[in-house]
C-alpha cells in the first residue's frame, strides 16, 4: 500500500484496523456536504446520523461501525476507541436505516484536539441478527467486534476530522 494512503498517513491502518485494500466505495453525507478522507465536519452539521450509500450486491448484508480513536484527546487517546455508531445487517443496496442499529448514533463532540472519525463497513459472511451492545462506548476495539462477529477486514472506510467549535459570543 503506498505512504501516500490518507489511511496511513493518519495512522486510521494502525491505530483501528489493520492493512486492508478497500473494494467498494462508501459516499457518506452530512447534509448536502460529501464527506472525503481526512476533511473537516463541524460537530454542529454532525448531529444527526450522515446518509451513507454504498452499491453493491443486493443479496450481501453489511456492517456499519463508526468510531473515534482520539478519545478523549489525540495526545491521550486513554478511552481509545469511542464507538459513535454500529449498524449490523445492513442489504447491500447501501441504507443503513434498513438495518439493525446495534448502537444508536451518537455525534461527534471532540473535548479537545482535532478527533478523527471513522467509518468501517464490512462485507458479513451472512445474517448476524442479535448482537449484544458493547458495555461502554469507551475503550472500543473495531478489531475486536470484527473478529467477534467474524467480519474480516474491512471493505471501505471513510475518515472525517472534527475539533470543538467556538462558543458563539454574543454581542
Amino acid at each position: 500500500m503506498a505512504s501516500s494512503d490518507p489511511l496511513v498517513v493518519c495512522r486510521i491502518i494502525g491505530d483501528v484496523v489493520d492493512v486492508f485494500v478497500p473494494r467498494m466505495t462508501m459516499n457518506v453525507y452530512y447534509g448536502p456536504k460529501h464527506v472525503t478522507n481526512g476533511c473537516n465536519i463541524k460537530p454542529s452539521i454532525a448531529t444527526n446520523p450522515p446518509r451513507v450509500t454504498f452499491t453493491d450486491h443486493s443479496n450481501e448484508l453489511y456492517t456499519l461501525v463508526m468510531t473515534d480513536p482520539d478519545a478523549p484527546s489525540p495526545s491521550e487517546p486513554s478511552m481509545r476507541e469511542w464507538v459513535h455508531w454500529i449498524v449490523t445487517d445492513i442489504p447491500g443496496d447501501g441504507n443503513p436505516t434498513q438495518g439493525n442499529e446495534i448502537l444508536p448514533y451518537m455525534a461527534p463532540r471532540p473535548p479537545i484536539g482535532i478527533h478523527r472519525y471513522i467509518m468501517l463497513l464490512f462485507q458479513q459472511k451472512g445474517h448476524i441478527g442479535l448482537v449484544e451492545q458493547p458495555m461502554s462506548r469507551a475503550n472500543f476495539s473495531t478489531r475486536a467486534f470484527a473478529h467477534q462477529l467474524d467480519l474480516g477486514v474491512p471493505v471501505s472506510t471513510v475518515y472525517f476530522n472534527a475539533q470543538k467549535e467556538p462558543m458563539n459570543r454574543k454581542r
